[in-house]
């Protein structure tokens, strides 16, 4: 097997640590031939659908690439900002906001942002941590709950690319984080914060509806914990908030394909509350940690149209974690958590924990 090249091994220079965030990913650009290339990438991954290839393979390039990346094309064009993919703008900030809270606590971490489909890939990520000569490596999916269809995918990428490189660092994992203090906080203060604005559907007897990602029900069936953990999520964020068991429900989102899913499925519920006039529903996303097509198109804009189609009242989107603080210290205290042992602490000069907690904050300044 042929190794990627890299630089000549020295005693002397530095043995640095890594940290590798990785996000689902996102077409290049809101058009079909980009958005089939992503569908394709994503889609030809036995992970995310457990078909036999040579069953899944006729269907995947003679159906579904055929007529999908223009209807998904149009979706993506809803939410496409001035700079791009919201996923991967909101990606880029927690990535810069992280490398400068790293810093000004005092850990001395390269942090690298890499998509498990698409640009920037695992693969280039790696090569940039090659090229600084990391030593040890962080890899932290930023997938709150498990699932062999989101999680272990990264798994088998990096161990795919690490598969070549002849020189491997030392690597943890972060599995997930779904129970996570620091990650409950960070959502039940976006929760406050937003009814401190808005206030709550409970007031008027409407519903916080916690939507997820679906998956296929027979995951679950063979021992995939994603259920169990997003509702394991639902309950701390409910219970941080003081809400009772009839203030909220949990459903899962982005159903595909025939096959039955996790249930139940966040657009029926939808209609079933708008049916039976409820004045008021909030809506918000745990699983995922930045807005992205999922919760901007699908939860946003497609749930509202569905609610209020069906007599419902006001409809409210929380919005994901994104940039807010509490999750990046959060992410803070997951690196200082899964470096025990490492020797992570600064020893660069202060100018350039300075340097990162600027950048940071200009680039947060610029983003609002």
């Amino acid at each position: 097997m042929p190794f990627l090249p890299e630089a000549p091994f020295s005693h002397d220079r530095a043995r640095r640590t890594g940290l590798l965030l990785v996000n689902l990913g996102t077409p290049d650009a809101p058009e079909a031939v980009p958005v089939r290339r992503y569908l394709k990438q994503f889609l030809s991954d036995p992970r995310v659908v457990e078909i036999p290839r040579l069953i899944w393979w006729p269907i995947l390039n003679g159906i579904i690439l055929t007529v999908r990346p223009r209807k998904s094309a149009a979706k993506y064009a809803t939410i496409w900002g001035e700079k791009g993919s919201p996923l991967k703008v909101h990606s880029e900030q927690q990535a810069l906001l992280l490398r400068g809270y790293l810093g000004e606590r005092g850990l001395d971490v390269d942090v690298v942002l890499a998509m498990r489909y698409g640009e920037p890939s695992i693969a280039g990520a790696l090569a940039q941590l090659r090229e600084r000569h990391i030593e040890r490596l962080l890899v932290l999916p930023m997938y709150p709950q498990y699932s062999a269809t989101t999680t272990a995918t990264v798994f088998d990428e990096v161990h795919r690319v690490l598969a070549q490189t002849r020189n491997v660092p030392e690597v943890r994992w972060v599995k997930h984080f779904h129970d996570h203090a620091g990650y409950i906080e960070a959502l039940r203060q976006s929760v406050l914060a937003y009814w401190q604005q808005h206030g709550r559907a409970q007031d008027v007897g409407g519903k916080l509806v916690m939507s997820f990602h679906g998956v296929p029900r027979r995951t679950l069936e063979l021992g995939d914990p994603y259920h169990c953990e997003c509702h394991k999520t639902a309950r701390l964020l409910a219970t941080a908030l003081g809400l009772s068991k009839d203030e909220y429900m949990v459903s899962f989102q982005s159903r595909f394909g025939r096959a039955e899913w996790l249930q139940p499925y966040t657009a029926p519920l939808l209609e079933q509350l708008g049916r039976a006039g409820t004045r008021r529903v909030d809506v918000i996303c745990p699983g995922f940690v930045a807005d992205c097509l999922e919760t901007l198109e699908e939860i946003a804009q497609e749930g509202q149209e569905e609610f209020h189609a069906n007599g419902g009242g006001d409809y409210h989107y929380i919005a994901c974690l994104n940039d807010r603080p509490a999750f990046i210290h959060a992410l803070v205290d997951m690196v200082r958590q899964h470096t025990q042992g490492w020797p992570v602490a600064r020893t660069a000069p202060d100018t350039q924990v300075l340097r990162e907690r600027a950048a940071a904050a200009k680039a947060l300044g610029a983003e609002r």
